[in-house]
């Protein structure tokens, strides 16, 4: 598969994460009588992950995220050369998504972008108030499980046809817990996308969203690279 395919297949399937996930949280989040809260919005950016692994999985690895790119690059499992074009592409897409959403949000009568427009954020801009450590702390932690499910169930020793479903339903988990303390990033394409148009605050948190998730993923790469071995060893002895 040549590499402009595969950063296409990046790019589209990052612009529904960011359309699908941070849609569901501007659109229905809290729309009137239906909306669908927290529980809804965690599904939703499951489910993208989730559909797009089918469809482009194939194709690119559905990475969509460079965090991921990062860590299966540090586990071993992608070329050092690719990441810069990876990144690139998820970043793009993700903008390219945010700008959509932003298209039709800002189709109804009294839209302002005053309440983030889904981006991330810590303190006073955290959903539950929590601070810079906890918010740190979260995106690393939960980073480093979403690598380590990841790498897990792409294992060739792993189940053949199910790492979709184990990646999309670890992700919804990752949004049920961390949704109030930083709204959920884990993804620094899908933080950057939506932060430059929510502009003043929530540019100056990226940072954040930037590092922590490479952190987590970094970790979760070399830790997995230390299981996988001593499973190898173990199998070998067997």
């Amino acid at each position: 598969m040549s590499i402009t395919r595969k950063l296409g297949a990046e790019f589209i399937g990052t612009f529904w994460l960011v359309l699908g996930g941070c849609g569901s949280a501007v659109l229905a989040a809290a729309f009137p009588d239906v909306g669908i809260g927290l529980l809804g919005v965690a599904l939703a950016f499951g489910l993208t992950v989730l559909t797009m692994a089918y469809a482009i999985g194939h194709i690119s690895g559905c990475h969509l995220n460079p965090a991921v790119s990062i860590g299966l690059w540090m586990g071993g499992r992608f070329p050092a050369k690719q990441l810069g074009p990876y990144i690139g592409a998820q970043v793009a897409g993700g903008i390219a998504g945010a700008a959509i959403l932003y298209l039709i949000a800002s189709g109804q009568a009294g839209f302002d972008l005053s309440g983030g427009f889904a981006s991330n954020g810590y303190g006073e801009h955290s959903p539950g108030g929590y601070s810079l450590v906890a918010a740190l702390t979260t995106e690393i932690v939960m980073t480093f499980m979403f690598l380590i499910i990841i790498l897990g169930a792409t294992d060739v020793r792993a189940p053949q046809g199910f790492a979709p479903l184990a990646i999309g339903l670890g992700l919804t988990l990752i949004h049920l817990i961390s949704i109030p303390v930083t709204n959920t990033s884990v993804n620094p394409a899908r933080s950057t996308a939506v932060a430059i148009f929510a502009g003043d605050w929530a540019l100056m948190q990226l940072w954040l969203f930037w590092i922590a998730p490479i952190i987590g993923a970094i970790l979760a790469g070399f830790v997995y690279k230390w299981l996988e071995q001593d499973d190898i060893e173990d199998y070998v002895e067997d």
